[in-house]
Formats: C-alpha cells, sequence, structure tokens
C-alpha cells in the first residue's frame, strides 16, 4: 500500500513538474510573440516617416534643425536592440515627431496639404497601434515574471532556461512629457512612448 501511494504521488509530482515547465515555455513565447508585434508596429512607423519627412522638407527647409533631428532619432530607434534601449529611442523619435508636428501646424501650406494631414493620421494611428502593443507586452513580460518567481515554480526556472524579461518603461522624465498635436480639426494628444 506504501509503495502505490509513493508510485501516486511520484506521478503527481510529475505532472506538475510537466505542466509547470510546459507554462513558462509557453509564457516565454508569449512575451516573445508580444514583443515581436510592438516590432511590427515600430517598423512601420520607421516606413512612415521618411515620406513625412519628403513630403514637408521643401516647405520647411528652414527648419532643417528639426527635420535632421526626426532622421536621426529614426536612424536611432530602427538600430536600437533590446527592450530599454528600444524604449528610449522611441522616447526621443516621439519627442522628435512631436516637434515636427508643431512646427507643420504654424505654416498653412504644410497644413493644408492632404498628403502631410494623411501622414500625420498614419502615424497617430500607428502611434496608438504602438501603445497598445506596449500594453500587451508589459502584461505578458509580468504575468511571465510573476510565474517565475512563485513557488514552486521557481523550482524550474532553470530546467525552463527562464529568465526574468524586461518590461518596457520610460526612464528620462523628459520623455514622459505627451506633446499636443493638432492633426487638422481636434486635439490630439499622442501616446506617451
Amino acid at each position: 500500500m506504501g509503495g502505490i501511494l509513493l508510485v501516486i504521488a511520484l506521478v503527481v509530482v510529475g505532472l506538475w513538474g510537466i505542466g509547470a515547465y510546459n507554462g513558462l515555455v509557453a509564457l516565454k513565447n508569449q512575451v516573445v510573440n508580444a514583443w515581436k508585434q510592438i516590432d511590427v508596429q515600430l517598423k512601420r512607423r520607421h516606413d512612415l516617416i521618411p515620406n513625412l519627412f519628403n513630403a514637408v522638407k521643401g516647405a520647411m527647409e528652414h527648419e532643417k534643425g528639426t527635420l535632421e533631428a526626426v532622421i536621426s532619432a529614426r536612424n536611432r530607434a530602427v538600430s536600437a536592440q533590446g527592450v530599454a534601449a528600444t524604449a528610449k529611442a522611441e522616447g526621443e523619435l516621439s519627442q522628435a515627431l512631436g516637434r515636427l508636428f508643431a512646427l507643420s501646424e504654424a505654416y498653412p501650406s504644410i497644413k493644408a496639404t492632404s498628403n502631410i494631414a494623411g501622414l500625420q493620421e498614419e502615424l497617430g494611428s500607428t502611434e496608438n497601434k504602438i501603445a497598445f502593443a506596449r500594453q500587451l507586452y508589459n502584461d505578458v513580460a509580468t504575468q511571465y515574471n510573476t510565474r517565475q518567481a512563485q513557488f514552486p515554480t521557481n523550482l524550474l526556472v532553470g530546467i525552463a532556461q527562464a529568465s526574468p524579461a524586461d518590461l518596457w518603461m520610460i526612464e528620462d522624465t523628459a520623455e514622459r512629457a505627451v506633446p499636443t498635436v493638432d492633426l487638422g480639426g481636434g486635439r490630439r494628444d499622442l501616446p506617451p512612448a
């Protein structure tokens, strides 16, 4: 009888171990997927910026410093690696875009161009998608990190090759400033980076 109870206990522990291991692997894959969703939206954003730049550069030639700041920030954002570096670079890009949008409001010829207005609207829409993707990423990463820290699952962290996922955070208080931009009819705030 004692042998049967020992076998049952070992089976239960084994099944729990398999379930906990598979749960960690599944969460790890969800974190990777959520990061890839952010990456897709950031690529879309990065691809829109040269079009916006080309559309406004002729009309804003004397604002060359602002235009160059946008392109420079975009290039840093495209080459950023890892969650923290990407968050920092994207925050700088959001600030540069905010300044560009604010300047473009001062030029009626730019504001009246439907191509530029369309690009601004697309960028605004993309900003919202990025914000949702970052929220999903942080939610999944937090769930993954929590599962790793909970007992008794934490006993399997090494076996599952699990390590805490970085969260997307804004560290620089200047990056937290949200520029207000008029996109042609109403006021709209860009989401924070």
